[in-house]
C-alpha cells in the first residue's frame, strides 16, 4: 500500500481510511510494487528500502497491553497473539471493504491477497508464488491435500489397501480428518508410535522406517505420508528432513508436512525440505489475527487437480485462485500478511532473530522450572521449538487427561496461569512416574515473571499436599 494507506506501526489511523463521503474508492493496483518493497528490506528490483524504525521496550508493552495483565499467558502455541498494531490495520482493511464493497472485490482483493502470497514465498523460500494458497488455517489445508488423495482412491490410482502413514502424535482435528478422507476411501492408516520422552532424532527415524515397511505389507503401496514439523502434544520438534527423504527413497507418492506451528517457531525452507506440501498456520508464531494459514503446493502436473473444499466462482482456475475467493466473509487476516511482515522486521533479525531468542529463552525457562521442580525436560534442548515440555511433580497425581485438564483449570482459575497439562500414562512397573508435563511457550510479550509465577504456583500446590484427586469434575 502507499503510504496514505498503510499507517506508521502503533499510529492513529489516518484520515484516508476513514468513513468520509469524499473517500469511497482506494486504489491498490498502482501500488502493488512499493507495497512489496516497503515491506521488505528488498524490493522487487533487488534495491535496499529503509531499515524499520527498531523496536522498543515501551513499543512492545503498547502492542500487548490487550492481554490481560493478570494472566501469565504461557500458551502461545495455542491462538497466537496478535499486536495492537496489526489489529489496527486490520480494521482498516475490514473497512475499506464495507466502504466499497463492489470496488474492493473488483479492484483490490485479489492483488492484495497476491501480495501476501509474495511475501510468504519468500519467507519459506518457494520457487514461485503460484505454489502458496492462502486459507483459513491449517486444518483446511489438510482438507485440501487429504480430499485430493480420497480422490485418488475413489478413481482408481490408489487402490484399496495402500496405506497413509502419519505420527501417532498427529493433531486430533488432522488424525480425525485423515480417517474420514483416507480410511472412508478404502485406504489404510499406520500410525507412527513415536516415544515420549524422547532422547534423539534417530529414535523417530527408526519407528516411521518401521512404519513405511507396514504399509507395504501384502504388496501395497504407501501412498501418503503426514508428517508433523513440530508435534502439538506432546511438542516436539520432528526430523522432517530425514523423513521427507527417506519418503523420496521408498516410494511414498505424496508427503505432506503439517506445520500448523511452523513459521516463525522453526526454520522453514521448501527447497531444502522438499515435501510435496506444506502448511502452517499464521496466527501462532507469526503475530498476524486469526485466522489465516498458507498451503505451499510442489509444482508437479500430477498436483494440478487440486481443489479448495469450498467450491466457488473460482473453481477450476488452479488452487491458489480458488481459495482467493470462496464466497463473501472477511478476508482480512490474510490481507495484514505484509504489515505483520513489517512489524516482525523491527525486531533484531526479524522473525528468524525473534525465532532463534523466542527457542533459548523457552530452553532456559524450561530448565529453570525442571530444576525447582526436581523433573525433567521431555525432549533434548535441539528438539525443543519456541516451546518446551516442563515435567510437573508426580505428586500432584494426573492420572488421566480430565486429571490434566482439571489442574490447567485450577492453574487458570486460582493462580493466573494459563498453560496447557499433556498426561503421559505411565509405563509397567514405573515406579514414582512423571505422569503430566506442562507446553510452555514463550513469545516476545512474556517475561521471566510468567515462570516465575507457574514455578511458584506448583511448588505451592507440592507444599499444600495437593493432589487431583481433589478437583471435582
Amino acid at each position: 500500500m502507499s503510504s496514505s494507506h498503510s499507517p506508521h506501526l502503533l499510529s492513529p489511523l489516518p484520515h484516508t481510511l476513514m468513513p468520509s463521503s469524499h473517500h469511497h474508492h482506494f486504489d491498490l493496483t498502482t501500488t502493488t510494487t512499493t507495497t512489496t518493497s516497503n515491506h521488505s528490506h528488498i524490493s522487487s528490483n533487488g534495491n535496499k528500502t529503509p531499515t524499520p524504525t527498531p523496536i522498543t521496550d515501551s513499543d512492545l508493552r503498547s502492542e500487548f497491553a490487550h492481554h490481560d495483565p493478570s494472566v501469565a499467558r504461557l500458551n502461545n502455541g495455542s491462538f497466537g497473539s496478535c499486536p495492537a498494531s496489526i489489529s489496527a490495520a486490520q480494521r482498516q482493511w475490514q473497512l475499506r471493504w464495507l466502504q466499497q464493497p463492489d470496488e474492493f472485490y473488483y479492484n483490490q482483493l485479489k492483488p492484495s491477497i497476491l501480495r501476501a502470497r509474495n511475501v510468504i514465498k519468500d519467507l519459506i523460500n518457494a520457487d514461485d508464488v503460484e505454489e502458496i494458497s492462502m486459507v483459513d488455517n491449517a486444518t483446511t489445508a489438510a482438507a485440501i491435500v487429504l480430499q485430493h488423495t480420497s480422490w485418488a482412491f475413489a478413481e482408481g490410482r490408489f487402490n484399496k489397501g495402500d496405506t497413509a502413514v502419519m505420527l501417532h502424535y498427529a493433531y486430533g482435528a488432522i488424525k480425525k480428518s485423515i480417517h474420514a478422507y483416507v480410511s472412508r476411501a478404502g485406504g489404510r492408516v499406520i500410525e507412527v508410535h513415536m516415544p515420549f520422552p524422547i532422547s534423539s532424532n534417530e529414535q523417530i527415524i527408526s519407528e516411521f522406517r518401521r512404519a513405511l515397511e507396514n504399509g507395504k505389507f501384502n504388496g501395497h503401496k504407501v501412498r501418503l505420508a503426514v508428517i508433523d514439523h513440530i508435534t502439538s502434544m506432546p511438542s516436539v520438534v520432528i526430523p522432517v528432513k530425514e523423513l521427507v527423504e527417506i519418503c523420496r527413497n521408498e516410494g511414498v507418492d505424496h508427503i505432506f508436512v503439517d506445520a500448523a506451528h511452523g513459521i516463525g517457531c522453526t526454520k522453514l525452507d521448501m527447497k531444502e525440505i522438499g515435501a510435496d506440501f506444506y502448511t502452517s498456520n499464521l496466527h501462532k508464531w507469526f503475530f498476524c489475527p486469526p485466522a489465516v494459514a498458507f498451503l505451499y503446493c510442489r509444482k508437479s502436473d500430477k498436483f494440478s487437480n487440486l481443489h479448495h473444499p469450498v467450491v466457488s466462482h473460482e473453481y477450476g482456475n488452479g488452487l491458489a485462485m480458488e481459495s482467493t475467493w470462496i464466497g463473501t466473509r472477511d478476508y482480512s487476516a490474510q490481507l495484514v500478511v505484509p504489515e505483520v511482515l513489517e512489524f516482525v522486521n523491527r525486531f533484531e533479525g526479524g522473525i528468524e532473530g525473534i525465532r532463534e531468542r523466542n527457542h533459548q529463552k523457552v530452553v532456559e525457562m524450561g530448565e529453570m522450572l525442571v530444576k525447582a521442580w526436581g523433573t525433567n525436560l521431555g525432549s533434548p534442548l535441539e528438539m525443543c521449538s519456541s516451546m518446551a515440555m516442563v515435567g510437573l511433580p508426580s505428586c500432584l497425581g494426573i492420572l488421566s487427561d480430565s486429571d490434566g485438564l482439571k489442574l490447567r483449570t485450577h492453574l487458570r482459575d486460582s493462580f493466573g496461569v494459563e498453560v496447557p497439562i499433556y498426561y503421559l500414562v505411565p509405563k509397567d512397573g514405573e515406579v514414582d512416574p512423571i505422569t503430566g508435563y506442562a507446553r510452555i511457550s514463550h513469545q516476545v510479550y512474556n517475561k521471566v515473571e510468567d515462570y516465575y509465577k507457574f514455578r511458584d504456583a506448583v511448588s505451592k500446590l507440592v507444599k499444600d499436599g495437593f493432589t487431583c484427586a481433589l478437583l471435582s469434575d
